[in-house]
């Protein structure tokens, strides 16, 4: 049975197909920054068609370039219509009030969405005229040939078949870059910080976007904690030695599922930060006891693919924590938070075969700017 944290953390993803076509400008690199923006901000593409070129449908124009893209979502209807709109505007297409149909840079249509049959005053799915044209079908058929339309309930290769368009549609030789899934290029993702540097909230952030199993640290549990932040010096050991054992327990279970089925999983701690903040809060004695546990644990404890630290400046720790409110952390001081930043670069020195990240989030919003969130993205993307 998947532990409790990793159910929590599974969303509801969606396939919907979507048709782009596009007839100005640098077609070609309109299709690839179309393609690149739907993964950022739609879901993850997960197959391209061939490029096709037809003449313009119902107007005189330039010929189109058109492509189909199969897209696992967790976005509603109503909001994968608004991104979708959104990126034909960040991309340059102007609307106009001229009926029919025009010259675009970019356009996207929504063809299908599951197997869901949708009628409503901004949408209609599956798309009403995608059975009519070639330059949809063909495409489509490409990567998802044995999939059913969800009226005609018949697979799509059939449909295009059925198909009455003449039109004369050529498959071109450049073929379009499948923008890399994280979960293509890693199993297992840690991150890691100081006290209030956003990793819980990057964590959730990319397990939302990837569909990952998340793993978060049952920090607030712990009974030792809000005593520990009272009187320190009494309570650093039995908090060090329950973290240690929480996390071994934790780790071992949900990274088992890990082994069993293979799955992307995203935690917001690794186990070393329990030697981490051991080596600031213990004495010299109860170190080196503690050190003798922690090396038998971390033999046993799966190692991740990428482990990404973020770094913030002290002060904006504080503000973090401030923020958050919880009331054990608001008598943390910004000397307590050096230590532990000391603990962590020491640490980064001396692993020679951790595939490592560090990441400077002092200045940048992720969480409420999705440009410096997707700046995340690319930097561990292009690790």
């Amino acid at each position: 049975m998947l532990s409790f944290s990793l159910q929590l953390s599974m969303k509801i993803q969606r396939i919907t197909y979507l048709s782009l076509g596009t007839n100005q400008g640098n077609k070609l690199e309109n299709l690839q920054n179309a393609v690149h923006l739907i993964d950022d901000k739609i879901g993850a593409v997960q197959k391209i068609s061939s490029i096709y070129k037809t003449a313009a449908w119902g107007f005189e124009g330039d010929d189109f370039y058109n492509i189909c893209i199969k897209v696992a979502t967790n976005l509603s209807t109503e909001t994968l219509l608004e991104t979708a709109l959104s990126i034909e505007k960040e991309l340059g297409r102007e609307r106009t009030a001229q009926e029919g149909y025009q010259n675009r840079k970019i356009d996207i249509d929504i063809l299908l969405f599951d197997d869901e049959i949708i009628f409503s005053k901004t949408l209609i799915v599956p798309h009403p005229k995608m059975l009519e044209r070639k330059f949809v079908m063909v495409p489509l058929v490409e990567i998802a040939s044995g999939v059913l339309h969800p009226i005609e309930k018949k697979q799509l290769s059939v449909c295009l078949q059925n198909c009455n368009d003449t039109t004369e549609i050529i498959k071109i030789d450049a073929q379009l870059i499948k923008p890399i899934q994280l979960s293509e290029k890693y199993n297992y993702i840690a991150i890691e910080g100081n006290i209030g540097a956003g990793k819980t909230s990057l964590a959730n952030l990319l397990s939302d976007q990837y569909n990952a199993k998340l793993v978060l640290e049952r920090f607030a549990d712990n009974p030792f904690l809000p005593k520990f932040y009272e009187d320190k010096e009494r309570y650093a050991f039995p908090l060090e030695m329950s973290f240690l054992a929480d996390r071994y327990q934790q780790l071992s279970d949900d990274l088992a599922q890990f082994d069993l089925f293979k799955n992307f999983i995203i935690s917001d701690y690794y186990i070393f930060k329990s030697l981490i903040f051991a080596q600031v809060t213990l004495s010299k004695e109860e170190y080196q006891l503690y050190r003798k546990m922690f090396n038998l644990i971390y033999k046993e404890i799966t190692k991740p693919d990428l482990y990404v630290y973020l770094y913030q400046n002290t002060d904006r720790l504080l503000e973090n924590i401030k923020k958050r409110g919880r009331v054990y952390e608001q008598n943390i001081e910004a000397e307590y938070l050096k230590k532990i930043h000391d603990g962590y670069q020491n640490f980064i020195k001396t692993q020679e075969n951790l595939n490592l990240l560090i990441i400077d989030v002092s200045e940048i919003d992720f969480v409420n700017n999705p440009t410096d969130y997707n700046f995340i993205i690319d930097k561990i993307r292009n690790n």
